[in-house]
């Protein structure tokens, strides 16, 4: 069965600018085969945005928050010796409809009724009783207000720590360890709000679960330009320190 995520090259030309080794994630230059790839997926975003919900910035009629996107590809080779590349984004795509060339994450935090949903409207509902009481400044309402905080935060938490427990990664080895374990031996610390939802982690786990060889990796920039033009339409970028660094130096089996 032929996997719809991989993207064969139609020619042999790429194959002599195939490395032996991944690239660093964390470095500024991306290999020519992966400049290849990317400018193919970019061509084929440029061709399709129209018909996603996402506003990125610059497509006539869209309408809903601006947001670029990082977008990453991974050139590998599969069992049979085909040479391709993988591709995803970070995080999600406004609206439920998006081609499934891409990788998906770990877990689908779109899926209705999942306890992510239900606890977000929870969370929501005790900030709205906290708004009601609020408005009339009584002692007893004080009170009640500071015990909701409480709960609220609470739940939070416990619900930020359900939510890690759904990403398990697979390293170059073989080997699947959790979130919430990567952190706590990398940087002794839990995870960074949105940890697991980058490019990078979610092309090699995809890549390792169907025995795929990683060969180059990475990420662009796709969208508007954020204010501080610390991100621009289509430059490309090194893989984030806070959310990726511990969870790629897992699955590599690097010390970046």
């Amino acid at each position: 069965m032929t996997d719809r995520r991989f993207i064969p090259f139609k020619n042999a030309s790429y194959l002599p600018f195939s490395p032996e080794n991944l690239n660093n994630p964390f470095g500024t230059s991306p290999p020519k085969i992966c400049i290849e790839a990317a400018e193919n997926l970019k061509k084929f975003i440029l061709e399709n945005q129209q018909n996603w919900s996402h506003n990125f910035g610059f497509t006539p009629g869209k309408n809903g928050k601006v947001k670029g996107k990082m977008f990453g590809v991974l050139v590998v080779t599969t069992n049979s010796g085909s040479l391709g590349y993988l591709s995803t984004f970070s995080g999600k795509l406004d609206g439920d409809h998006y081609p499934d060339r891409f990788v998906p994450a770990l877990f689908d935090i779109t899926r209705k009724d999942n306890f992510l949903d239900i606890g977000m409207t929870e969370l929501t509902k005790i900030g709205e009783k906290i708004a009601q009481l609020a408005m009339d400044n009584t002692a007893q309402n004080t009170s009640e207000i500071l015990a909701l905080k409480n709960k609220r935060k609470n739940k939070s938490t416990n619900l930020q720590s359900q939510l890690f427990d759904q990403y398990n990664f697979l390293n170059v080895s073989g080997k699947r360890k959790s979130l919430i374990s990567i952190f706590e031996e990398y940087a002794q610390r839990k995870p960074a709000g949105g940890a697991g939802e980058c490019a990078a982690p979610k092309l090699l786990n995809y890549a390792f679960e169907n025995k795929m060889k990683p060969l180059a990796i990475a990420e662009f920039w796709w969208g508007k330009s954020t204010i501080y033009k610390d991100k621009v339409h289509g430059e490309f970028y090194p893989a984030c320190e806070d959310k990726c660094k511990p969870i790629l130096s897992y699955m590599l089996e690097s010390n970046f």
